[in-house]
Formats: C-alpha cells, sequence, structure tokens
C-alpha cells in the first residue's frame, strides 16, 4: 500500500500546532443557503486541534470512533447546528502526527476513523499503521474496491466509542 504524508512532515512541529487554538473554539454564522441545508442549521461550531486530541484520547482500547461522531459531539455540547468539517479532518491529523513526535503521552489516533469506518491514509505510517494497530486490537479490516481500493474496520459500529460518557472536563472547555 502507498504511504500518504504530509509535505515535510518531519521538518513540521506538530505538536505546536496542536496546541494553536488560533482563537478558538468560536461560532460562525453561515449564511449560504445550501451550506444550511446540508447541516440543518447555520450556527457553526470551530473547535481547536487539541479538543480534537482530548476526546480521540478517551477512545478505550477495542473500540473506534469516527470524525463525524466527534464533529457531531462538539457540535451537541456547544449548542451549534454543525462543526466544521474541513479543520475537523487537519485537525485530527495534527493529533496524530503531534502524537507520533512524542515520546510518551501517546494518543490513539489510530482508533478515529473516517465516514464509514474507513482507515485514515494521512495518519503517520498510513494505512498500513493504522491496520496493524486496529487488528492488534481485535478488530477486522477490510478492503472494498477493485481499482481505488480502501481499507475498513468491519462492522464498526458494533465498536462506536460514545463521545457522551466522556466526562464534564471537555465540556466546560467548550462552554468558555
Amino acid at each position: 500500500m502507498a504511504k500518504s504524508v504530509y509535505a515535510n512532515e518531519s521538518e513540521k512541529d506538530f505538536n505546536a500546532m496542536l496546541n494553536d487554538s488560533r482563537d478558538m473554539p468560536k461560532y460562525r454564522l453561515i449564511s449560504d443557503e445550501r451550506t444550511i441545508g446540508y447541516y440543518g442549521g447555520n450556527r457553526m461550531f470551530m473547535a481547536p486541534p487539541v479538543f480534537y486530541d482530548k476526546v480521540m484520547r478517551r477512545v478505550p482500547e477495542g473500540m473506534v470512533i469516527t470524525s463525524g461522531e466527534i464533529r457531531e459531539y462538539f457540535a451537541m455540547i456547544s449548542g451549534a447546528d454543525f462543526t466544521e468539517p474541513v479543520t475537523a479532518g487537519i485537525f485530527i491529523n495534527i493529533a496524530a502526527w503531534a502524537s507520533e513526535q512524542r515520546e510518551t503521552d501517546k494518543t490513539p489516533y489510530w482508533r478515529t476513523l473516517k465516514a464509514n469506518g474507513e482507515l485514515n491514509d494521512k495518519y503517520p505510517g498510513g494505512i498500513d499503521v493504522q491496520r496493524e494497530r486496529l487488528e492488534a486490537e481485535g478488530h477486522t479490516v477490510i478492503s472494498r474496491g477493485r481499482k481505488n481500493i480502501r481499507w475498513y474496520v468491519k462492522d464498526y459500529e458494533n465498536v462506536l466509542f460514545d463521545p457522551d460518557s466522556i466526562d464534564a472536563s471537555i465540556i466546560s472547555e467548550v462552554r468558555k
């Protein structure tokens, strides 16, 4: 399998990126009717990268979470209609790379999947490393497609971590 990576990832300080709040958390009111229709509202929440890391750290061994589940959780606890999807994906990847740059205090980023239980080829080591770590925790990883092969955790819905079980400390940070 090919390994996809960020450009020059060895030269970047992902832990600095992880802890750069960029004036977040914040809300934006969206006026684009198409976006409002798609997400069911106009109040968008933007969480800083470290919030994604905090949720990802709480996913126990044997369980998984999707980026969409994390976004829905943030929207719910913040009172927003939705959480901004593009930065969410970027911030989840930053959390993964930051974890790899640390000697200790690792984040189990491999337990965070893309939509429909798909593995994330942008994580450190790409699909191969994520697959290896998930299989070591008891998950079955399957491929789909003939030409554009993608990898998924089989029956991931049965082992989804419920972010509602997270303690209130992250909720108080979101509502600041």
